[in-house]
């Protein structure tokens, strides 16, 4: 068996040769006749896609995007769900040298509108009941899976349209950029990471290690491709590994859930504690027959109470891990058995290989003593997997030490004389809601945009189901009232403008918001209830 640090080299190796084509990696590499996705519909009736039916197709869509004018280097934005369709507008985008910018079909027109002006987007492909939200964006072109798409290019019109047989990949090499995906943060903008080639080596290492996907395994991430873990981890991942994916057309329920971990003889399951929580809670018996080998959780802390219930319920103790998306993972539980280690309680695991990070004191570049909270860092002098080197279109805008050498995840944590880390607490504003990372910036900016609302702050607050959920504080403007009409008016305003799984869940009318001296506002102190 390979040691863990020669496996990094020849990833890293791998995928940093001049000249490297994405579809040739994620895709021409591979036996034509092996399945690469097995897409699920609601009612568990399934279809394969095999390596070469998403060369054929993604070859016509490459050349559809020509014909719309999209270069190497273009942004393309993704608004779709789990399908057959979006793994091909993906390698086609790839395969033309753009940009894939991916999209949540959650979110409403103003943040689709924020992001896709953002990236420069070109072109919009997205599924039929998403395009009422694509009206606001004059001048994009918008390509359109599935009947209801009038006054749109048709996604199945453009392929049949085009061959491209003679048109070579483009060749991106190392650093050309995949994907732009953008990250909330809690002032300003959301700001945009670009994903170079090169990290296709961090994203195969979280498969072997963190998950060890194996030839035989069953796989499936139910995370959702808007967002970095299902995009990385449920696509990426596994067409850079040559392993089949299963992709589940139909939004979360828990009964769906078990019927595909049954019928589908699910070995390998990877999911946000919340998926795990419903299930736990959901009125439906556990399946007596589940082939599970092992199960993962990624997005949010992994609360106690699911391991111990996967455990003798489910016969595998879920393993906790830990990663942002400007880096992909870098600490778990490891699966692989190079790296697995008995789950200490509570625990987060250690650095996965390929990365180096530290818990460090007081806001500088020491570590801390071992028990000590402090900012969880990774150190990107030793970390070869680590491809993060700060935001588009962001300057002034720094996520490292001022020697460059540390990665500040914005985290806290304690890690212990064995190196095992601990989650404590987010040392900014971000809140986490069902694995979601949500700005409060984009929320408040809406709920200002109510004349009603002179003064906006959103938190956090904890939820048994979902780990966190919304709550508002707004200062009236002049001669406006309190009253539950309005209640009502700014959590739609939230589902309308931003995302209808991002409403505040309370709204509460303050005289005031504590702010710092600068005007800054203290987020935390309303946390606490101040």
């Amino acid at each position: 068996m390979t040691d863990p640090r020669t496996r990094v080299d020849e990833l890293v190796h791998r995928f940093t040769r001049p000249g490297s084509s994405a579809a040739d990696l994620l895709c021409d590499s591979h036996p034509a006749d092996s399945v690469a996705f097995t897409v699920i519909e609601p009612d568990l009736s399934s279809r394969d896609i095999t390596y070469g039916e998403l060369r054929a197709e993604s070859t016509r869509f490459a050349a559809g995007l020509a014909g719309l004018g999209v270069g190497p280097g273009d942004a393309v934005a993704v608004l779709m769900g789990r399908s057959a369709e979006l793994v091909v507008a993906l390698l086609g985008i790839w395969r033309r040298g753009a940009i894939h910018v991916p999209l949540f079909t959650a979110f409403a027109p103003q943040a689709i509108e924020l992001r896709v002006g953002s990236s420069g987007a070109k072109v919009v492909v997205a599924d039929a009941d998403q395009c009422g939200k694509l009206d606001g964006l004059p001048g994009t072109r918008v390509v359109v899976a599935g009947a209801g798409g009038h006054g749109h290019d048709d996604f199945h019109e453009l392929l049949a349209r085009h061959d491209g047989a003679g048109d070579p990949p483009a060749a991106l090499g190392p650093d050309g950029v995949l994907i732009e995906l953008f990250t909330s943060g809690t002032t300003g903008a959301p700001k945009a990471v670009q994903v170079p080639v090169r990290a296709l080596a961090a994203v195969l290492g979280y498969l072997e290690f963190g998950l060890d996907l194996r030839d035989d395994d069953v796989y499936w991430n139910a995370a959702d491709p808007g967002w970095a873990y299902g995009l990385f981890y449920a696509v990426l991942g596994p067409l850079a590994a040559r392993r089949r994916s299963l992709l589940l057309h139909a939004a979360f329920d828990p009964v769906t859930t078990w019927g595909v971990l049954e019928r589908f003889e699910v070995t390998n399951f990877a999911a946000a504690p919340t998926v795990y929580r419903s299930l736990k809670g959901a009125d439906h018996p556990v399946p007596s027959s589940l082939a599970l080998r092992c199960l993962s959780s990624a997005g949010e802390p992994l609360t106690p109470d699911i391991p111990a219930w996967t455990g003798p319920v489910l016969g595998v103790t879920v393993r906790d891990h830990y990663g942002q998306t400007e880096q992909g993972m870098i600490i778990g539980n490891g699966w692989a058995d190079t790296v697995r280690e008995p789950i200490r309680a509570g625990s987060m695991g250690r650095p996965l290989p390929g990365w180096s990070a530290a818990v460090l004191a007081d806001g500088g570049t020491t570590p801390a003593p071992a028990g000590t909270v402090g900012q969880v860092a990774v150190d990107t002098a030793n970390s070869p997997l680590a491809t993060f080197g700060g935001y588009a279109r962001a300057s002034g805008t720094s996520r490292f030490s001022d020697d460059g050498r540390w990665y500040l995840t914005g985290d806290t944590a304690t890690q212990d004389e064995d190196g095992f880390f601990r989650f404590s607490a987010r040392d900014d504003d971000v809140i986490i809601m069902a694995g979601y990372r949500i700005g409060p910036f984009e929320v408040e900016t809406v709920l200002l945009g109510h004349p009603a609302v002179a003064e906006a702050a959103v938190v956090g607050r904890p939820d048994e189901l979902r780990g966190e959920v919304l709550e508002a504080h707004v200062v009236l403007a002049p001669g406006a009232e309190a009253t539950p009409d309005l209640e009502r008016e700014l959590q739609q305003l939230v589902k309308d403008r931003y995302a209808r799984h991002a409403y505040p869940r309370a709204v509460h009318v303050v005289d005031g918001l504590p702010k710092t001296p600068s005007g800054k506002i203290q987020r935390f102190l309303l946390r606490q209830g101040g």
